[in-house]
């Protein structure tokens, strides 16, 4: 499939990244294997596309984009088809359908590293996020994350300061510049070699809460590994935590003094299992049987056998189960009123496939939904489920 083909298979009404993940797995034949795997008001949307693209409401998404990738320089559209489109996101259970790009396509070749952290760092994590974004790039690493303040946008500005690369993936349009404070690092991002903007967002599209989320899937699954410098019991990186042990990717976390707010969240991960960090080399000898995969088939010969070298000696893999709190950036989430879901909970925790048999849903399904109540502080994770934290309104 094509671009102008994935377009419209991103703009199909009744459709997500879920459900069409779903069907991409069954792997049909385009387009007859498509419309008749379709629901129907999908397939007739898509049937009046290929017979009359000009009649279809699908083909002003194809159009917009077109017009953008012609006004610049530097634009992509990446879907699975795409030569740069990076492999690690088929492993999500909802993986975007496409992914608007500004920047050098070059800083997906891997190895990945999400940083996250608090918005509000001390000193001591600023320093931290960028020692360790500068040796992670150093070592051809590229540093991931979501151009947010604080531990972000720390992290993504001392990668490009020392020549390596860096991932911003965006609640937004990849041209709308959120938060406005970060125009420059926006802007290097789109514009400096080993720099890169993604999003699944069209552009011209404006930040809204609901979008971080899902935005922090992208973070993390486009990275081997999740670094969290610093955080608070309620930061919004503890949820990225999670999201990255949910796809089975490996979660570090810095050490902080028992005195310091902002390092609570990370001794709440490392005292359920997270592995600590003191160094860059921490993260690479945990990583080690991942990254021979995702080395960057750019990288010079001589640097290609030195990550290589460095990764000879495997340590084991520290799984760990989180409860993260009501995040910094989503905390205006809105549930919808008599949600069912929410109804189906109470204080006893209550097993994640007795609320999918009970909803009719898919897992993945019911697992965005339990991210966005608990987003909310409605709901959290528990010992043996999930349990409602308020009466439903």
């Amino acid at each position: 499939m094509d671009a102008k083909e994935w377009l419209a298979v991103n703009a199909l009404p009744g459709m997500g990244a879920a459900r069409i993940a779903q069907l991409v797995a069954r792997k049909p034949q385009w387009p007859q294997g498509w419309l008749a795997a379709l629901p129907s008001n999908a397939s007739n949307a898509l049937r009046l596309w290929l017979a009359q693209p000009e009649r279809s409401p699908l083909q002003q998404a194809v159009d917009e984009t077109l017009a953008w990738l012609q006004r610049a320089p530097r634009r992509h559209l990446l879907h699975r088809d795409h030569p740069a489109w990076p492999a690690l996101l088929n492993q999500l259970p909802d993986p975007p359908v496409v992914l608007w790009a500004q920047g050098d396509l070059s800083a997906l070749e891997g190895p990945g590293l999400a940083m996250v952290g608090t918005r509000r760092p001390t000193s001591e994590g600023s320093g931290h996020a960028q020692a360790f974004a500068r040796e992670l790039a150093n070592r051809g690493w590229c540093v991931v994350s979501g151009m947010a303040l604080g531990v972000d946008g720390v992290a993504q500005r001392a990668a490009l300061a020392a020549g390596g690369r860096s991932i911003a993936v965006l609640g937004c349009g990849v041209d709308v510049i959120y938060p406005a404070r970060h125009r420059d690092l926006h802007e290097q991002l789109g514009s400096l070699p080993g720099g890169l903007l993604l999003s699944e967002h069209p552009p011209g599209t404006v930040a809204r809460p609901a979008f971080f989320p899902r935005r922090n899937r992208i973070v993390t699954g486009l990275s081997l590994g999740t670094l969290v410098v610093e955080a608070t019991e309620k930061s919004g990186s503890l949820v990225s935590a999670r999201l990255a042990l949910e796809q089975g990717r490996e979660l570090f976390a810095l050490p902080g003094s028992l005195h310091n707010v902002q390092a609570r969240g990370c001794l709440q991960l490392l005292r359920t299992g997270a592995t600590l960090v003191r160094h860059v080399d921490d993260i690479i000898e945990e990583l080690q049987h991942w990254v021979p995969h995702y080395l960057p088939t750019g990288l010079p010969k001589e640097l290609s056998k030195g990550l290589s070298k460095e990764l000879a000696t495997a340590q084991p893999v520290i799984s760990a189960e989180l409860t993260p709190e009501l995040p910094e950036e989503s905390s205006d989430i809105e549930a919808r009123p008599g949600d069912s879901l929410l109804n189906a909970l109470g204080p006893v925790p209550t097993p994640i496939d007795t609320l999918v048999q009970h909803m009719g849903v898919s897992v993945s399904e019911c697992q965005q939904r339990l991210l966005m109540l608990e987003l909310d502080g409605k709901v959290a994770q528990q010992a043996g489920g999930w349990v409602r934290l308020a009466a439903p309104w």
